[in-house]
């Protein structure tokens, strides 16, 4: 049986760990090559290292314009292509609206959101060359419903979701689906930008009653990015969230 990604070249933004790191794993068991970026280059190498090949690392910071270019120019050099791009990388802090600076604010914004712009950007001109690719974006249910405590990172979410609209409606006509997944809370090192309150109170709310994994949310991002699984998929939002949004 011949694997769902045989043969595609992937490159998972925010790959160190996490929702990232599970998706790039899950990626290349199904036979891609997997370009990993991150901030982190030393976490980004020290996993990839168990694999033996087919894996490439770049450091990049997604809220510089400038390292975004050489990274993307680095991986399409190495591998000659980009078919899938996830856009995961991603920071969590809970802070008070009424105590929250405009430094916090801009912050999350930069790499959360402007982070998704700036790689998509420099992604999408090779992908409409090509008349083919794959987006992901990596979003979060705080974004359809709010959060206590994170008015910046719920901002940030939503602007990836009408990001990743405008984004499949430009670029589907060129053979290139954009769509997002919106995890509900997951159990990953983001999780220690959160009070312990905050996770008791969340993880009462939900109708599964527990947080999910992330090697739980990796099998969206793959069905997204194969075909023919993914292929009406279209600047749509999907939701392993465990059920805390409906």
């Amino acid at each position: 049986m011949s694997k769902k990604l045989q043969g595609q070249i992937a490159l998972v933004v925010g790959g160190a760990s996490g929702i990232g790191r599970a998706i790039a794993e899950c990626f290349h068991a199904e036979g891609a090559t997997v370009a990993v970026a991150d901030y982190n280059l030393d976490a980004c190498r020290e996993w990839t290292s168990t694999l033996e090949a087919r894996v490439s690392t770049h450091r990049v910071d997604v809220a510089d314009e400038k390292t975004v270019k050489v990274m993307v120019d680095e991986v399409i050099n190495t591998h000659r292509a980009i078919d899938v791009l996830v856009n995961c990388a991603g920071i969590l802090d809970e802070t008070p609206l009424l105590e929250m600076s405009t430094e916090n604010f801009d912050r999350m914004i930069s790499i959360n959101l402007r982070g998704v712009f700036l790689v998509s950007r420099q992604v999408a001109p090779h992908m409409v060359e090509r008349k083919r690719g794959r987006i992901i974006n990596i979003a979060s249910q705080l974004a359809l419903k709010g959060g206590v405590g994170l008015t910046h990172y719920c901002s940030a979410k939503a602007g990836v979701l009408g990001l990743t609209k405008a984004m499949a409606r430009e670029l589907a006509p060129y053979g290139v689906l954009t769509n997002a997944i919106a995890p509900g809370p997951i159990l990953t090192p983001m999780l220690q930008g959160l009070s312990s309150q905050w996770i008791a109170d969340k993880e009462a709310e939900l109708p599964l009653g527990r947080f999910g994994k992330a090697e739980e949310v990796a099998p969206t991002a793959l069905m997204l990015a194969a075909s023919p699984d993914g292929d009406l998929y279209v600047g749509q939002t999907l939701g392993p969230n465990s059920g805390d949004v409906m």
